[in-house]
């Protein structure tokens, strides 16, 4: 009993093929392997949505694992239900129609591979379907029956090889089961109640066009969502971790978010936020409802599998108007190359939307941050604990960005990091010390010497200058950011932030309506540049919605707190006023009229003393 234990598990197996796949080859090679990797690229997100993972998928096989039977046979089912709606496009001899086999049950784990009799019922399975149909195993029908309203046929009993017994096989039919088809009784019922609708409109309209407009809010309304942009839009959506280790969703996340820069340098663009995208990550999406949601005519989705030193990227474009797939691909790679690799799919999305770079752009898009992966893949879990926004993340993350430059000294984003976590210690009061924003400047201004492209260093550089009250520096910086990448909704926030607190206030509000426009599920700080916009231009009960929206979002957000009161001092509203700061002292202790002099980089000493004026009236010692 010396030996390795073997690990043993009972799984739902799902198998798929192409049926004729060698006659398609045969036929038009070039176009078959354009559209067995289109349609893998669908299946993998099927399953990806659907909970279940991709484990093989040579040639024209598919073979992927999920814990539920209900998962796996209704992944299938939408699989066949999207495949057949993009055959029906194609000439009857170009289609592609894959077979589908399911089975429940119990199989070998090596590494990221599954071997064993329940993968092996699953592939016969599948060559038993017809083309684009679906079979599953007594085993995994038993776990279905009256779960899923489809229908089941008996195919019999089959033998597999190697398997003693023989295996019960059912045909799934794609139309709902009898059972759910309306019953005459039913049918009756329904006619009486279309009567009942007709007399109710014939009413409707002998009462005229009013009462119709008053019975419209019964009905659910279409959103017409965003309007779209004058050049090509797109949004990346998470890339799923197709890995086994949930422990690797950052690395997912750091491609896509690789991605969103890369492709926020492209002056032709009109590129979606990450704050924004980030909302529909682990949540299953129809793409033209994000298309709609976002004002974008292009997504972009895919998923990452990293096993040891491979990792396999899937990606789809899809027109969300009409959900057409424009492009779809596989790559599988070292993980020593995820940077060209991340380089590679940037420039095809860029090629797919018929957008042209310009000189600059192309040397920004094709420059890798490091040549130690390690360091990048610290990086990546530095920004995950920095954006926790708490102490011991905080401090996590710089052990972190320190660790990377031990692997690489000439890592600007590592510096860049290191960067972040001071200025957080300063913006987040866990350090009062100005030689945390001197450090800060320092470790950015290294950061932009080794890597003069790296966007959020100029942003850090503007926040840094505008806290040391040099505002025609931050305004630099923060211009020259915008200049980088044009479609980085958060460099258009950080631009009109400085320009609010150097008393440009209708230039701020109009940049931070532009940031929101390319990042509509803005956060909460968003709202605190526009607020202050307002506050400033003595839109008053403009900026108080835009505070009180903080305050439901954020209620521990104490600017918020505090230009409330200001606000209702200023309309004479004394009772809210004292009620709102005492809100704000108590989540900030200590606050006084001279270190909120000293803190507050207002460039104007007239907007200084309005604020501090105000807040006196309130009680602020």
């Amino acid at each position: 009993m010396g030996g390795r234990s073997i690990d043993r598990r009972l799984v739902a197996i799902l198998s798929a093929d192409v049926e004729g796949y060698s006659r398609l080859m045969g036929d038009d090679e070039v176009a078959t392997v354009r559209a067995i990797t289109e349609y893998r690229a669908v299946i993998a997100s099927a399953v990806a949505g659907h909970g279940g993972r991709v484990v093989d998928a040579p040639g024209d096989n598919v073979l992927a694992e999920f814990a539920s039977v209900v998962d796996a046979v209704q992944c299938a089912v939408d699989i066949q239900r999207e495949l057949q709606s993009r055959n029906a496009e194609l000439p009857p001899s170009r289609q592609m129609r894959f077979r589908i086999g399911i089975n429940l049950g119990d199989v070998i784990v090596e590494g990221e591979r599954l071997y064993g009799d329940g993968v092996n019922i699953a592939a016969r399975l599948e060559s038993l379907a017809e083309g684009g149909g679906i079979c599953l195993s007594g085993t995994a029908y038993d776990q279905v029956e009256g779960k899923l309203s489809f229908g089941y046929e008996f195919k019999g009993e089959h033998t597999v090889k190697n398997i003693a017994r023989s295996v019960r096989v059912y045909r799934l039919r794609l139309e709902p089961s009898p059972s759910s088809r309306p019953s005459p009784r039913t049918g009756r019922a329904r006619g009486r109640l279309a009567k009942g609708l007709t007399a109710a409109v014939a009413i409707l309209l002998l009462l005229g066009a009013a009462s119709w407009a008053s019975w419209r809010w019964l009905r659910t309304p279409e959103s017409a969502g965003l309007p779209l942009p004058d050049r090509p839009s797109v949004a990346v959506l998470p890339f799923a971790n197709l890995s086994q280790d949930p422990a690797q969703e950052y690395f997912s996340d750091g491609v896509t978010e690789d991605l969103i820069t890369g492709l926020s340098k492209v002056s032709g663009l009109f590129v979606i936020a990450r704050n924004s995208v980030f909302t529909y990550k682990g949540k299953p999406v129809k793409v033209r409802e994000v298309g709609r949601d976002l004002g974008v005519r292009y997504v972009l989705e895919g998923g990452v599998q990293r096993s040891g030193n491979r990792v396999r990227i899937t990606a789809q474009l899809v027109d969300a108007t009409s959900g057409y797939h424009i492009w779809a691909e596989r790559y599988d790679r070292e993980v020593g190359d995820i940077f060209a690799l991340q380089d590679e799919v940037t420039q095809q999305i860029v090629r797919a939307m018929a957008v042209k770079l310009t000189e600059a752009e192309r040397g920004r898009l094709g420059r890798a941050p490091t040549g130690v992966l390690e360091a990048y893949d610290l990086v990546l879990r530095g920004h995950e604990e920095r954006k926790r926004t708490t102490r011991e993340g905080n401090a996590e993350a710089r052990r972190l960005f320190v660790k990377a430059l031990d692997l690489d000294p000439g890592y600007a984003s590592a510096y860049l990091g290191l960067s972040w976590t001071h200025l957080q210690s300063w913006q987040l009061l866990w350090s009062t010390d100005r030689e945390s924003l001197e450090r800060a400047r320092e470790l950015a201004e290294r950061a932009i010497a080794l890597n003069d492209t790296l966007v959020d260093a100029y942003h850090l550089l503007g926040q840094v200058y505008l806290w040391m009250k040099e505002h025609d520096r931050a305004i630099a910086q923060a211009e020259r950011a915008v200049a980088l990448a044009p479609n980085d909704a958060d460099g258009y926030e950080t631009l009109a932030e400085i320009l609010g607190w150097s008393g440009r206030a209708e230039e701020s509000l109009r940049l931070i309506r532009r940031a929101m426009r390319l990042n509509p599920h803005y956060p909460f700080f968003y709202l605190w540049t526009l607020g202050h916009a307002y506050y400033l231009m003595e839109r008053r009960q403009e900026a108080l919605d835009a505070f009180a929206q903080i305050v439901r979002q954020n209620p521990n957000f104490v600017p918020a707190h505090a230009y409330r009161a200001v606000l209702f001092s200023e309309l004479g509203r004394v009772n809210e006023a004292r009620e709102a700061w005492d809100k704000a002292s108590h989540l900030s202790p200590g606050v006084s009229m001279p270190n909120l002099r000293e803190r507050l980089p207002y460039k104007r000493p007239a907007d200084l003393d309005r604020f501090l004026t105000a807040a006196h009236r309130t009680g602020m010692p």
